[in-house]
């Protein structure tokens, strides 16, 4: 489908549910002054017609020629507002629904106009006003949840701790501390301050060893240049190792040319190597401590759903690490774990993974865990076992798309390795 199609189709659904939450808004201004609901009209239907032409302009401005500030936060607002009035649409259909029901009961044949409240004209029914009003404030909530998440949650980094227990783990290894960061999504970010204050986080945290498991840009290279020095500065005694994610190899945006596409993934490895991270393709490393050693294994992207490219090899990383009494594994995608480690490579003992973001919305408190990223990750957030393999999802320390968190905050990993 042609993008000028696709804009099209696109403008006419926000036309829709603009013009469909409109009947909510004008039941409640009944009885409003001519110049209220004038003002109200105007101010509705414009910022529909600006919202059409923000999300039609890349069409006209290449849009990494924007302004970084009016990508991420202008296109994230117009979106927000979107979906707050998708939420209210459900109680103005409820609304339509009841309608519908009265208006066909009016109908219902040697039916006495005492067996049911009917309208003073019998087949004109009115909109429900208290659902209207219910409809307004269930888009309202919503909208300044989103407007907390880009203030507050986006940037409220949460550490999370966990031990876990690997019986095989060598006696040099008992409590190895390991960082794990995912999907930092560097393009998001309008400046470095949130960033450093992440960096400052993890190094507080001593640990022996830092994983970073994927999606360091949205799209391009590019992106990393004001974060470079920043990320540099994440050390550990047993180094930094990184994989790459699906957003990493260029797959969401248009090139001018295949070569400079591949230039680009070239120009993000290089990156990876200027902040002294090392950066595992398809390949395992070997962890020594005390004289004992277990290896660690990095694959590329290898996405199981959605039709996610499968870059990753997990047979290149495997061979050679059958001596190695604990093999750990960095691959971007949880769905990795259940489609291929569980089944085919059960000596691996944990997986790291990010990917997910927790879908940056949700609910997690004591006795309640929910987000609609479980819906299409089994695994999707957290610790998971089965048959004592492990995996290990990260909820992401940036955003994409909306640039904020609400009830799913960014995540830094500290898990210590133990075998007691």
């Amino acid at each position: 489908m042609s993008v000028p199609i696709r804009v099209l189709l696109g403008g006419i659904v926000i036309l829709i549910i603009d013009w469909y939450f409109y009947q909510a808004v004008s039941t409640l201004l009944k009885g409003a002054s001519d110049v209220k609901r004038n003002v109200v009209f105007y101010s509705y239907w414009g910022f529909t017609v600006l919202s059409f032409l923000i999300l039609m302009s890349p069409m006209v401005v290449p849009f990494y020629s924007w302004p970084k500030y009016l990508r991420v936060y202008l296109f994230a607002f117009v979106i927000m507002v979107i979906i707050s009035k998708l939420i209210g649409s459900v109680f103005v259909m409820m609304d339509d629904l009841i309608r519908l029901f009265r208006w066909i009961w009016t109908y219902v044949p040697n039916l006495k106009k005492e067996d049911v409240a009917l309208e003073p004209v019998a087949h004109g029914i009115s909109r429900l006003k208290f659902l209207n009003y219910v409809a307004v404030g269930m888009a309202a909530l919503p909208f300044m949840s989103f407007i907390y998440g880009m203030a507050k949650g986006a940037f409220d980094y949460k550490i999370h701790r966990l031990k876990v227990v690997l019986p095989k783990l060598p006696s040099s290894f008992n409590g190895l501390k390991i960082v794990q960061i995912s999907d930092i999504h560097s393009g998001s970010f309008v400046s470095t301050t949130h960033i450093e204050e992440a960096v400052k986080l993890i190094m507080k945290e001593n640990a022996d060893i830092i994983f970073f498991t994927g999606d360091l840009v949205n799209d391009r290279a590019t992106e990393t240049e004001p974060f470079v020095e920043v990320l540099s500065r994440l050390k550990a005694p047993m180094g930094v190792f990184s994989t790459l994610g699906n957003h990493d190899y260029g797959d969401y945006t248009t090139w001018e040319s295949v070569e400079a596409k591949m230039k680009n993934l070239e120009d993000l490895k290089q990156v990876h190597a200027k902040m002294g991270w090392k950066l595992m393709m398809n390949e395992h490393a070997v962890l020594e401590k005390g004289g004992e050693e277990i290896a660690l294994l990095g694959i590329e992207n290898w996405g199981g759903n959605f039709n996610f490219p499968k870059y990753g090899d997990m047979k290149k990383a495997h061979v050679g690490t059958e001596k190695y009494p604990v093999k750990l594994l960095l691959s971007h995608d949880p769905s990795h774990w259940n489609k291929q480690v569980k089944t085919e490579y059960k000596d691996v003992d944990i997986t790291f993974s990010g990917h997910t973001h927790g879908f940056q919305f949700g609910i997690e408190i004591p006795g309640l865990r929910w987000s609609p990223s479980q819906y299409v990750y089994k695994q999707w957030a957290g610790l998971y076992e089965e048959n004592n393999q492990y995996l290990y999802v990260n909820r992401g320390l940036g955003f994409l798309g909306y640039p904020g968190r609400v009830g799913i905050l960014p995540e830094i990993t500290v898990m210590e390795l133990s075998n007691v």
